[in-house]
């Protein structure tokens, strides 16, 4: 049975490098922020932290907490059918219900942790969409507050810290998967 790794941590954890790691052992990645990024093109809006911020909200608005895992059910669905699956960025405890009840004992979350001001030096220094400290903190107040973001982190299945070198996140994730290392 194909499994999937849903990915969830605050942002600047390295869920990105975690997720490039699982497409190179061949899963399939679906990323969640997608649908985010999707709507702001079609409604012809900025990439920027207010926007993005916006039309999250407004997804939740519409569909529910669970808007992102709903949209995706059907990627999600499809991508099962060739092998596994890596989901980068489940957010809410909504969407993590829905994903249970879906796919239940398929569905391994991993939360990647990561010290708050590790996280916003990372932010800061993005090549794209980049965050102030004070755009990270307001990021991270919206996402506990407005998005259930502390429930997945907190039932995560596994828990990776973030607090080193990319490389040492890549071999922590090579031990606890049981990938041979690769040779860089």
């Amino acid at each position: 049975m194909n499994k999937i790794i849903a990915l969830v941590g605050m942002p600047g954890t390295g869920k990105s490098v975690v997720s490039d790691f699982f497409e190179l052992q061949g899963y399939a990645s679906i990323y969640f922020g997608g649908v985010t990024m999707d709507t702001m093109q079609d409604k012809g809006l900025e990439p920027n932290e207010e926007n993005e911020k916006r039309v999250r909200e407004e997804l939740r608005k519409k569909h529910g907490m669970a808007a992102y895992a709903i949209l995706n059910l059907p990627k999600i669905d499809e991508a099962l059918k060739g092998g596994n699956v890596i989901v980068d960025g489940l957010y809410s405890w909504s969407e993590y219900k829905v994903l249970k009840e879906r796919f239940g004992a398929q569905l391994v979350v991993l939360a990647i942790a990561s010290p708050r001001a590790d996280r916003y030096a990372r932010l800061a220094k993005r090549k794209i969409r980049p965050l102030s400290e004070e755009q990270a903190t307001s990021r991270d107040y919206a996402e506990i507050e407005n998005l259930e973001k502390g429930g997945p982190i907190a039932i995560a299945d596994l828990t990776i810290i973030n607090d080193g070198t990319i490389k040492d996140l890549v071999n922590r994730l090579e031990e606890m998967f049981g990938v041979e290392e690769s040779e860089e």
